[in-house]
């Protein structure tokens, strides 16, 4: 097996994560500002979004290749992108990835910001969202 590179994407190169979402029929989008991370061996096997918020940041789109999943490579791609972060990381997740989430030091129920907390309430009217945090 390949070694890992764990990446931070340069703006010019966001449209690799995309096309690695497409390829996966996900949804998830690259952000348009912020960052964009990718786990490599050769391709992209996953990626994520860290977007600035009020005095941290949101994470989002963290998708492995399912054929690339239980090697920890989202832990690894989470730890590196967070790591020189300064402030809290938040997310949402389905109830499903809890417990993955957890194994990776995020707690459920943080204190949101308000931008999040409003953004939290309009995806539940839909969705079924758990709101998570670390740091």
């Amino acid at each position: 097996m390949p070694d890992t590179q764990y990446l931070l994407l340069a703006d010019s190169l966001r449209p690799l994560l995309n096309k690695f979402y497409r390829a996966h029929d996900s949804s998830m989008r690259a952000a348009g500002e912020g960052q964009s991370w990718v786990a490599k061996r050769g391709a992209i096997v996953a990626g994520l979004n860290l977007k600035p918020v009020a005095q941290g940041h949101w994470l989002t789109g963290l998708f492995v290749d399912p054929a690339q999943r239980g090697q920890g490579i989202a832990a690894r791609l989470v730890e590196r992108a967070c790591a020189p972060q300064a402030g809290p990381i938040w997310l949402f997740c389905h109830p499903d990835l809890q417990a993955l989430y957890e194994s990776m030091g995020f707690v459920p129920d943080p204190a949101l910001p308000q931008s999040l907390a409003d953004r939290l309430a309009r995806y539940r009217r839909s969705k079924s969202l758990i709101a998570m945090g670390r740091g």
